[in-house]
């Protein structure tokens, strides 16, 4: 069995792409067979190979294993960097979802630019994997499990045993006499993990000897399938973006098939740097967006995110802070920094003219109501609120424009309507108001 490990290693080592390898080294039995399996390999050797051990502080002895894992790393010769963490628990977050996050953090942090972490989870992680995923409702991305690379922080990660059973490693293991940890917190079946580990794949094994192998096989399938719906997924966003990127065409997002339509949801949100709802999150939105009238704005909100709708396109978006009541601000053309984190300024084309030193004092504030200009390209003043309705501006967004004012006179509303007045002022000093947004939410 420890030849087989090791040409397994060595069938893995000529997929990965060049770099240097690090593993996650805990001190428990997987990475202790993984970092000593490594270590014997001159080809991982040549391209430089190091330990990395995180340290929670949740068990007594937890220095201790430190110490061990620095002893064992010595002996095989393997320089090893350490980091303490205490895992933050989030609001409805357990013990191991929040120990598993600082632990990616910290191992993300050590890891150099191009580096490849090695973990040493094998088949049986993977059918508990497999399993929880099941239990939460996942779909075939979930059931996919976890992959054998993807990409980690600056480098990447490998798992190169996903594809050997436990009792493989433990043979290893005794064959070579290693040394390793044994975490008390592994036996406690209050975790989910560990209740799986402990009382149902074993009971599953004594029935289906097969069921890891099973398992494993079964995520393989549902991992590839998953890659085709992202793909799919992927070609879909893209067709049903708006010009503006944080827009998606709605009609056309229920019409897609019911195995696309929570995966484009998702991918596009994620390429915004938007939390993601839960299952139940977007059957409202689906249910909102079929049954709410044509004039109506629904929107659904889940912790840092929302999802709007205003005619043909559904916007993604923070949660809005409320704007200061009657806010205003004299205003020269200098960068003005506005309530909401957005930023209003004069620009000249080369950049070089001081336009602040020579515009008239103008004055800056929001929508109150009753607000009127005439488009320099229009024959009569018209209403803003109409004005705005009619390019289209969602209502949400109406009053939060940065309204300039020459005394009394309305004369641009953000960088989207000008006056008259207002192009003549432009035409002045050879220069346009811009108003960024991108710094709000």
């Amino acid at each position: 069995m420890s030849t087989a490990l090791i040409g397994h290693l060595q069938t893995q080592l000529t997929q990965l792409p060049a770099g240097p390898i690090a593993v996650a080294f805990s001190g428990g039995m997987d990475s202790s067979v993984l970092l000593h399996a490594l270590a014997s390999l001159s080809d991982v050797r040549e391209r430089g190979l190091r330990a990395l051990h995180v340290d929670h502080g949740l068990q007594a002895q937890s220095g201790q294993w430190s110490e061990h894992c620095r002893l064992v790393a010595a002996r095989l010769d393997v320089a090893i960097e350490s980091m303490c963490v205490a895992p933050i628990i989030a609001s409805g977050r357990g013990i191991e979802d929040a120990a598993r996050a600082a632990r990616h953090a910290a191992l993300a942090g050590m890891l150099g630019h191009g580096e490849i972490l090695a973990v040493a989870q094998h088949a049986d992680d993977q059918a508990e994997t497999v399993l929880l995923k099941l239990l939460r409702g996942a779909g075939p991305e979930g059931l996919g499990g976890m992959r054998a690379r993807r990409a980690f922080g600056p480098g990447l990660l490998w798992r190169p045993l996903l594809g050997l059973p436990r009792a493989q490693l433990h043979a290893y293991a005794t064959n070579h006499k290693l040394a390793w940890i044994d975490d008390p917190s592994n036996d406690n079946t209050r975790l989910r993990r560990n209740f799986l580990r402990a009382e149902i794949l074993p009971r599953l094994a004594q029935r289906w000897p097969d069921a890891t192998a099973a398992i494993g096989h079964s995520a393989r399938w549902a991992g590839a399938a998953a890659h085709f719906i992202e793909q799919q997924a992927d070609l879909a966003r893209a067709r049903l973006q708006g010009a503006d990127a944080a827009t998606l065409a709605w009609r056309g997002w229920l019409d897609l098939h019911e195995a696309l339509r929570d995966p484009v949801l998702r991918l596009w949100l994620r390429t915004l740097g938007m939390d993601e709802p839960t299952h139940l999150q977007v059957a409202e939105l689906e249910r909102q967006l079929r049954d709410a009238a044509e004039d109506s704005t629904p929107c659904v909100s889940w912790q840092r995110s929302e999802v709007r709708r205003y005619r043909d396109l559904i916007y993604a978006l923070h949660p809005q802070s409320p704007l200061p009541a009657d806010w205003h601000a004299a205003w020269q053309g200098e960068r003005l920094a506005l309530p909401d984190g957005s930023r209003l300024e004069w620009q000249s084309p080369d950049g070089k003219k001081d336009i602040a030193a020579h515009a008239p004092p103008l004055n800056v504030r929001y929508r109150r109501g009753g607000e009127r200009i005439r488009p320099d390209d229009a024959t009569h003043t018209r209403e803003l609120r109409l004005l705005l309705q009619e390019a289209g501006v969602p209502p949400w967004q109406r009053d939060r424009i940065p309204l300039i004012h020459a005394d009394t006179e309305l004369i641009a509303v953000g960088d989207l309507i000008l006056s008259r007045a207002g192009r003549a002022l432009c035409d002045q000093f050879g220069a346009s108001i811009v108003w960024d947004t991108r710094a709000e939410g």
